[in-house]
C-alpha cells in the first residue's frame, strides 16, 4: 500500500515537471519564430496632392443639397406620379394623399351653399312683397285711412327682411369661402416639385402610410447633373480652412479616382459629425466644420449621391516650422 501511494506521489510530481519544461519549449519556440514582414494594405491611401493640407471625409450630395420631400398632413398615398431616375420640373406633380375625406366635406358644403342660395331667393320675393306694401301706404294721401302706428310696422317689417336678405347673402359668401378653402386643402394633398431636378430616392408607394414625421424622406428631390461634396474638417482644423481655397477629392476605396473641386461656401456653424466614415478611432462627439464643394459629374467611372470620398484642402499650417 505505501509503495502504490509513494509511487502515486512521485508520478504526480514528475507529470506537473513535465508540464512545465513543455510550456517552456513551446514559448521559447514561438519567440524564435520569425514573424512574416507586414505587407501592403489592399487599396494604398491616397496621397496628399498640396505640400501643406488639411484632409476631410465627405459626403457627395446632389447641387444645392438633397431636397428631402415631406408630406403636408398624415395620409393615405392614394398615387405616386414619378419615379427613380425621373427628371422633374418645378411644380409637377410627385405623389398624390387621399382626399375623399375632404371630397366628402366639399358635398356638404355645397349642399349648405344650395340652401343659402335658395333662402336668398325667398328673403328678395319677401322683401319685395314687404316693399311693395309698404309704398302703397306711403301713397295714401289721407293721413285718417292709415294710421301712423301701421305705417311703422310696415316700415320694420320691410327692415327686418332686408336684414333677413342680407344674412342670406353673408351665409352664401360662407360658403363660398369653405369651398375655396376646402379646394386649397384637396390641392395641397398633391405634392409637387419645389424645383427642377431628379429623383434620386423614393420611399413610398400606393396604399402605404404617409406620416409628416418619418424615419427616411418620402421622396429625396436633387440636381445630379452637377454634384457637391460636403466636406467635414475636424475643429481642431477649423482655422486653418479660408474662403476660396483649393481642394481635390478621392473617391474613398479607390483613389485613382480623382477629380478637381470648386469652392462654393463654408457653412459658418461647426456641428456634432453625423457622417461616421465607420473608422474605429472615430470619435461620434466630435464637431466639424463643413466646407462645400462642387464637381461636374464625370461619366466613367460614375459617381452616385450618398458616396464617400477622401477631400485633401490646401490650407496652411497653423504653426509653420521656422
Amino acid at each position: 500500500m505505501n509503495f502504490i501511494s509513494n509511487l502515486f506521489r512521485y508520478g504526480s510530481i514528475a507529470a506537473a515537471l513535465f508540464g512545465v519544461v513543455a510550456i517552456c519549449l513551446v514559448a521559447r519556440t514561438q519567440a524564435e519564430r520569425q514573424m512574416l514582414p507586414a505587407g501592403d494594405p489592399p487599396i494604398m491611401p491616397p496621397k496628399k496632392p498640396y505640400a501643406q493640407a488639411v484632409a476631410a471625409t465627405g459626403i457627395l450630395e446632389a447641387l444645392s443639397e438633397n431636397v428631402s420631400i415631406g408630406v403636408p398632413i398624415p395620409g393615405l398615398v392614394r398615387e405616386v406620379c414619378v419615379k427613380v431616375n425621373d427628371t422633374v420640373k418645378k411644380d409637377q406633380p410627385l405623389f398624390k394623399l387621399d382626399d375623399r375625406d375632404l371630397r366628402a366635406e366639399q358635398l356638404s358644403v355645397q349642399a349648405q351653399q344650395e340652401i343659402a342660395s335658395a333662402q336668398i331667393r325667398v328673403s328678395e320675393a319677401q322683401l319685395s312683397k314687404l316693399a311693395s306694401q309698404l309704398t302703397r301706404l306711403q301713397a295714401i294721401s289721407d293721413s285718417r285711412a292709415v294710421s301712423r302706428e301701421d305705417l311703422e310696422n310696415r316700415q320694420q317689417d320691410v327692415a327686418i327682411s332686408q336684414a333677413q336678405l342680407a344674412a342670406a347673402h353673408a351665409q352664401f359668401t360662407a360658403s363660398e369661402t369653405s369651398l375655396k378653402r376646402i379646394a386649397l386643402l384637396i390641392d395641397r394633398l398633391t405634392v409637387l416639385a419645389p424645383r427642377d431636378g431628379e429623383i434620386i430616392q423614393v420611399n413610398i408607394r400606393a396604399g402605404e402610410y404617409a406620416a409628416t414625421s418619418p424615419k427616411v424622406s418620402a421622396l429625396i428631390l436633387g440636381q445630379t447633373d452637377r454634384l457637391q461634396v460636403r466636406a467635414d474638417i475636424d475643429e481642431q482644423n477649423a482655422t486653418r480652412i479660408r474662403q476660396g481655397q483649393k481642394a481635390y477629392g478621392y473617391l474613398k476605396g479607390d483613389p485613382t479616382v480623382t477629380f478637381p473641386l470648386e469652392f462654393i461656401r463654408v457653412e459658418p456653424y461647426v456641428v456634432p459629425k453625423v457622417s461616421l466614415t465607420g473608422s474605429s478611432t472615430e470619435r461620434v462627439d466630435t464637431r466639424v466644420l463643413q466646407v462645400i464643394y462642387s464637381l461636374a459629374r464625370p461619366s466613367d467611372p460614375p459617381l452616385y449621391v450618398g458616396q464617400q470620398v477622401d477631400v485633401f484642402i490646401e490650407a496652411p499650417d497653423r504653426h509653420p516650422q521656422p
